[in-house]
């Protein structure tokens, strides 16, 4: 095999590693075999087109006329001339699709299906990038560069993902990249010949270094895999030690929450935007069952985590500080003890699949036995996971306060401490005022915070003509509550969120609780909880009670006891045993969309379950489309490719001057070419030409002012006799080694120069210069072919002469002026 095959073949893998980061988009991997397949025809056309040889302009091109016409096959073939030429109605399916498919990019939570749009994006895309690093590794011979494409291939899939493409798609597009890189080391090593010191062992154990090596890796290509190898390590193991470059605790490779025992922060990371990846699926699955002590389990409410910082455009938790978790955890900030609770036990399996790094649990718990590692945040009052930890297959008990408050209670309930209201009914200036001037006039007639919050409810709920509607896409700007308000029609994150907000530009402290609803009770007594039990719902705080549930959702949930009637405490009965983990059936829907399945079109954000908008009133504009960051992605390589162009131009010429192309036939061509090479070179280390000169001073000069050594001396006066042989020997002799020579020169005029020298012969070399010139000679040149024609006179003279020329006797002429 070749080693521009090899480099191929490379190159084509190097593209479907880094494309793995895409499989997490979308349900299907279809699409992912459907590229590969492609994207080897691709490469095969390119194999072939160098092989003819063409230019390497024109190898691109038939690559990339391949490639239009495979996509024209396989996705728009009813439109095409003959199934497979595009034509006006072909691209005109191709815009359709791509629209279509950015449309099901904003609408769709991930993983989303795999519309035909969403395909054409998928597969266009990788060969698109497939395209540029063949063309760059293997068509250019530069596999450096061709890791921006295959960077943005990745920051694509990471940014869609929020985060989520994990270090194991990394690992998988960097060790593509080693590969190539590793690949073009060895081609490159190839063409010099015979490597020292990677020979086979002589019979007697030593080796001369200038046998052929043997079956194994020559020293340098072993050196090279282990220098990937370490650098591909300390890629991982670095952000993995240094807790500010956690994923965050909703990371699905499961960031921790703290950094050591008895310390550490929660970040404010929007939880919601988690559970919408987790619980946003096709199908009702059963996420917890559990058993409960508990006789009324419809306030069972599974709480995972408040969101109590509010800046106009989202709820999302606060950073608090966490510690680890007591024994028995304290007692509920301001719940007074003439306030009648029940503590009862619950039992809690989680199903295997569920992976949350927040703990279900009811609130407010008093004690939790579970095994982990797991830390507590006591504002919340809730359990997170440290270090990867989450809820996959746990089985965990605990025990909870049933709190039972009478309408007197709440209505007499004093002011809160000032701090906590401080923070609790912080609203932010960008909040519309018709929010607050709603919320007066619904509140009314209220003569407490109680009834102002009981008179909210039941405006959302029945008294307002709000509609439950997962279908709404309401936005997430600083209008969106109003809207909502407006237009009436959401699901329970808008109601939650909304209700929140009002209550507390009414002064009433108030925060968003996200978790689950009691679910549906199993003929073996436990209580099954499935994905459309995921809800929202806001907690008000009241001096003596604490933090309360209200359920402003209509027909969701349940609305508390203690918002209608006075009613009695609940009793505890019997014992409390450890539930099955995932052998009952999901709930009867208590907060979901109307249907029985949430089939493939309700799967649009919002139509699954309680959470499903990124934390906003809405979910209808939850990040920048996708043309935004492919734009700004080929935006930012393009400012990292303008400053390459004079380095990759001179690698250009360097390669058609010294004859690696294999198009350069005549020997005195060919040594004259590698001459002009010597030239520019010795002008990139600050030598300037001198044309003047005869090769044989020039080659002088080169040493004199280059300060090189034997080696390289000998090779440049080598260079320079071999042109004055063609250029002035009666039978010329074509000479070898000239390639090698001009590398030899190329390592002594680096030879005692500075860094920064160095660098700037490599990436701002001054021959590039000829570019400029070239080009104003191509402008002069055709200047000239247009003002003057083939026998050497002026147009512009002609012309002159032809407009004040008389007319002749009997002809209109023109007017003297």
């Amino acid at each position: 095999m070749s080693g521009r095959t090899r480099l191929a073949l490379c190159a084509t893998a190097a593209t479907l590693l880094a494309a793995c980061a895409l499989l997490p988009l979308v349900i299907s991997i279809n699409w992912f075999l459907q590229a590969a397949v492609l994207l080897a025809l691709q490469s095969g056309t390119g194999a072939l087109a160098r092989r003819v040889p063409l230019a390497r302009p024109l190898t691109v091109l038939a690559q990339a006329v391949v490639t239009l016409l495979l996509l024209t096959v396989v996705f728009v073939s009813g439109q095409a001339i003959a199934g497979f030429l595009p034509g006006p109605d072909a691209f005109d399916r191709f815009a359709a699709l791509l629209q279509a498919g950015a449309q099901d990019v904003g609408q769709y939570a991930i993983p989303a299906p795999l519309s035909d749009g969403i395909r054409l994006m998928l597969v266009g895309g990788v060969l698109v990038i497939g395209l540029a690093v063949d063309a760059l590794a293997v068509t250019f011979r530069s596999a450096a560069p061709a890791g921006l494409p295959l960077l943005a291939l990745y920051s694509v899939a990471a940014g869609l993902s929020d985060g989520g493409a994990g270090w194991v798609w990394f690992v998988l597009a960097a060790a593509g990249y080693l590969l190539l890189l590793l690949a073009e080391g060895r081609d490159r090593l190839s063409r010099w010949g015979r490597v020292f010191g990677g020979a086979a062992r002589r019979p007697s154990g030593l080796s001369s270094g200038l046998e052929p090596s043997g079956t194994g890796p020559v020293a340098p290509v072993r050196t090279g895999r282990r220098i990937g190898v370490v650098a591909l390590g300390i890629a991982l193991v670095v952000p993995a030690a240094l807790p500010a470059l956690d994923g965050g605790l909703f990371d699905p490779a499961g960031g921790g929450g703290g950094t050591g025992p008895g310390g550490g922060t929660i970040s404010a990371v929007n939880p919601l935007v988690s559970l919408q990846n987790s619980l946003n699926q096709p199908n009702d699955r059963e996420v917890i069952s559990y058993r409960t002590n508990s006789e009324q389990t419809q306030d069972m409410y599974l709480r995972i985590v408040a969101l109590d910082q509010f800046d106009g455009t989202s709820w999302k938790p606060a950073e608090r500080a966490i510690t680890d978790v007591p024994s028995r955890l304290p007692v509920p900030g301001g719940l007074s003890s003439e306030v009648s609770t029940t503590e009862v036990q619950t039992n809690i399996s989680a199903a295997d699949w569920y992976k949350q790094n927040w703990l279900p649990m009811p609130f407010p718990a008093t004690q939790v036995s579970i095994e982990g590692r797991w830390r507590f945040e006591p504002v919340g009052r809730t359990l997170v996971g440290d270090r990867g930890q989450h809820t996959g297959g746990r089985q965990y008990e605990v025990k909870s306060l049933v709190v039972q408050p009478t309408a007197d209670q709440l209505a007499e309930a004093p002011p809160p401490d000032a701090t906590l209201a401080r923070e609790f009914t912080s609203v932010p200036d960008s909040l519309p005022a018709d929010v607050h001037a709603t919320a007066r006039r619904v509140t009314r007639g209220a003569s407490n915070d109680y009834e102002r919050a009981v008179k909210l409810q039941d405006w959302f709920t029945s008294e307002g003509g709000f509609t439950y509607d997962t279908e709404v896409q309401a936005g997430s700007g600083a209008a969106a509550i109003s809207r909502f308000l407006k237009q009436k029609e959401g699901f329970c994150v808008h109601f939650s969120f909304s209700m929140a907000a009002m209550a507390r530009t009414l002064g009433i402290p108030a925060r968003v609780a996200v978790g689950f609803t009691p679910g549906a009770p199993q003929s073996d007594g436990t209580m099954s909880v499935g994905l459309r039990d995921a809800h929202a719902w806001p907690e008000l705080y009241f001096e003596g009670v604490g933090w309360t549930r209200f359920e402003p959702t209509p027909t969701r949930g349940s609305t508390p006891e203690y918002t209608r009637q006075d009613v009695a405490a609940p009793e505890a009965s019997g014992s409390a045993a450890p539930a099955p983990s995932a052998s009952a059936t999901p709930s009867e829907d208590p907060s979901a969309s109307p249907s029985e399945s949430c089939a493939r079109d309700q799967q649009r954000l919002g139509e699954c379950g309680a959470t499903q908008a990124q934390g906003g009133a809405g979910g209808g504009d939850d990040g920048p489309p996708l043309w935004t960051v492919l734009a700004v992605v080929l935006g930012a390589l393009l400012v990292l490719a303008l400053p390459l162009l004079p380095w990759l131009w001179r690698t250009r010429v360097r390669a058609v001057r010294l004859g690696t192309g294999g198009r350069t036939e005549d020997a005195a061509a060919r040594t004259l070419a590698v001459w002009s090479e010597v030239t520019d070179l010795a002008w990139d280390y600050g030598i300037l030409p001198d044309e003047s000169l005869t090769p044989r001073k020039a080659a002088e000069r080169i040493v004199r002012v280059g300060h090189l050594e034997a080696e390289p001396a000998a090779a440049v006066h080598r260079l320079a006799a071999a042109v004055e042989q063609v250029l002035y020997a009666p039978h010329p002799r074509p000479a070898t080694g000239l390639a090698e020579d001009v590398q030899r020169l190329r390592a002594g005029l680096r030879t005692g120069l500075s860094r920064a020298s160095r660098l700037r012969a490599l990436l701002a070399p001054r021959s590039a210069a000829r570019v400029a010139w070239a080009f104003s000679a191509r402008r002069r040149a055709l200047t000239r072919r247009l003002l003057v024609n083939g026998r050497g006179e002026s147009r512009l003279d002609r012309w002159s002469a032809a407009v004040r020329r008389p007319g002749r006797p009997g002809q209109p002429g023109r007017q003297q002026g």
